[in-house]
């Protein structure tokens, strides 16, 4: 498979169901921490819940439905970006993220998220790319921010986690604006 360098000895590439053990070390590493904002790493506990996992997005790939790339530091598995739900027929999508500890402050999210953004809206034909995110979850509201995403809105109390209804905010770039961002050198961060 591909993968795509972000500089410093980061990579961009597939997480595919092979990848079970990383992905299950990775999570078991940062599980607390993942876990706090969002339940993605609850379904993988053990090696066959981390593949099963994995395969539930190799199928959505399939399919044209979805993507689920690993953020690689120094050839470890620290986080990854996503696209949980990809439409080419309406031309929306919406990608997120995570990460383990280790992989914070290096601005791994931001510089991954743009090769996959740049992919969805040049190679792809995208026209909207969403940001759903925790109002809590403000490392995660400054990725969108870096990104040039503009906050359309907060769903209140939308979520239910851990007991306690969280708010979502929405952020969302469209195609021309995303390349126009690209064409005047972005936020100074790019």
């Amino acid at each position: 498979m591909y993968a795509i360098s972000l500089d410093d000895g980061a990579e961009l590439r597939p997480l595919e169901p092979w990848h079970a053990q990383d992905f299950l070390a990775h999570l078991d590493r940062g599980r607390a921490f993942i876990n706090r904002h969002v339940p993605f790493a609850a379904h993988a506990t053990d090696v066959d819940s981390a593949r099963a996992v994995l395969q539930s997005y190799a199928d959505k790939r399939a399919a044209d439905r979805g993507f689920l790339h690993g953020l690689w530091l120094e050839g470890t598995l620290v986080g990854g970006l996503l696209f949980p739900a990809f439409d080419a027929t309406t031309g929306t999508c919406e990608i997120g993220c995570w990460l383990e500890p280790e992989g914070t402050g290096r601005g791994l999210v931001t510089r991954g998220a743009r090769v996959l953004l740049d992919w969805a809206f040049d190679e792809r034909g995208m026209h909207r790319a969403e940001w759903h995110v925790s109002s809590a979850n403000e490392a995660s509201i400054n990725v969108a921010r870096r990104l040039g995403l503009t906050r359309e809105g907060v769903l209140r109390e939308h979520y239910p986690y851990r007991g306690v209804r969280q708010d979502t905010e929405i952020w969302a770039v469209l195609a021309p604006e995303w390349r126009a961002s690209r064409a005047h050198g972005g936020d100074g961060d790019r």
